[in-house]
């Protein structure tokens, strides 16, 4: 693939662009604040977002986007979904006409309702066969350590997904290729939004009966939408689907499970936000515009609804769990 830029240096882009750094690829981070580019390139460190995780000393960083930009032949977007449309428009004119875009962001874009592959190509121009997306059970810290792991890199373009794939296989992260970009991306959107309920239950003292129950019944809902949107539902039964739901819904590592728990005991955003340091719980947004794209094609998603209710309408975590428990029985 040549060399890569890897634009964001939050925990997940500075953990991505430690496995490419460890695959064998070039690897140039862009961070928006000069001391964190200046303490990855000097320090071999990220002490923001993944201290006390020794980085490759073949990672540079800088703050400069166009000189992470510079020649780079594979760019990786490692921003939050709902900033990435901004970044984009103006990172888009130093991108290569030819290079190959990589979207680690997982939500669907408020207002538009579009999945980040789409906001890539809305503002880039580029083609479908140009643009990938990768999805998986990928929890930044857990990967920055080396511990074992495997990822989806879907793009149209089977012979790109097969590059990108071997700029970032490991001995310990294991990356499979797949076809179906609009299932690995409705499952990245929605398994943040059923992370928060499960926190939310887990807050309430609830345990893994409750658990369990949260995430069959999400992966019910991740699966209506992908189908009414056109994906496989084979692929929410593998990494982007199941596996990237259960570590999202159970680690005490994923932000929108904390942020969850905290308005579970009772907290409200504010505190929920500290809670996560600070970092961005992509479901909080995405849950809004996950329920406003279901309402769209009709797919019922009471999961998605009761969260959204929670963050953006003022109802009690307990009142949203018996608007769920009152609602109608019927088959599985």
């Amino acid at each position: 693939m040549g060399r890569a830029a890897v634009l964001g240096a939050g925990s997940w882009g500075t953990a991505f662009a430690k496995v490419l750094a460890d695959a064998g690829t070039d690897v140039t981070m862009w961070a928006r604040r000069a001391e964190v580019a200046e303490g990855i390139s000097t320090d071999h460190v990220n002490r923001f977002y993944l201290d006390g995780i020794e980085l490759p000393a073949a990672i540079r960083a800088t703050s400069d986007y166009r000189e992470a930009l510079d020649g780079a032949s594979m760019v990786v977007l490692a921003v939050p979904s709902q900033s990435l449309r901004e970044n984009l428009e103006v990172w888009a004119p130093s991108i290569g006409a030819g290079a190959t875009l990589l979207s680690l962001a997982k939500g669907i874009e408020s207002g538009t309702l579009m999945r980040m592959s789409e906001v890539v190509r809305d503002v880039t121009g580029a083609s479908e066969s140009r643009v990938a997306v990768l999805s998986g059970p990928n929890l930044a810290r857990e990967i920055a350590l080396g511990q074992p792991s495997a990822t989806v890199i879907a793009c149209a373009d089977a012979d790109r997904a097969v590059e990108l794939q071997r700029a970032c296989a490991t001995g310990y992260f294991r990356p499979y290729t797949n076809s179906d970009v609009i299932g690995c991306e409705i499952g990245g959107a929605c398994k943040n939004v059923i992370a928060l309920a499960c926190g939310m239950a887990s807050g309430l003292g609830m345990g893994e009966n409750t658990n369990a129950s949260i995430i069959t019944r999400g992966l019910a809902e991740m699966i209506r939408l992908g189908v009414a949107l056109g994906a496989n539902p084979a692929t929410m039964a593998g990494l982007a689907g199941v596996g990237d739901l259960v570590a999202t819904c159970s680690s005490p590592l994923s932000r929108n499970r904390t942020f969850g728990e905290h308005l579970g005991t009772g907290g409200d955003m504010v505190s929920a936000q500290a809670a996560t340091n600070g970092q961005v719980a992509e479901g909080v947004k995405s849950c809004t515009s996950v329920r406003a794209l279901a309402l769209r094609h009709g797919v019922e998603m009471p999961l998605t609804d009761a969260v959204h209710r929670v963050c953006h309408e003022g109802m009690s975590v307990p009142d949203a769990v018996g608007l769920l428990l009152g609602r109608r029985i019927k088959p599985e």
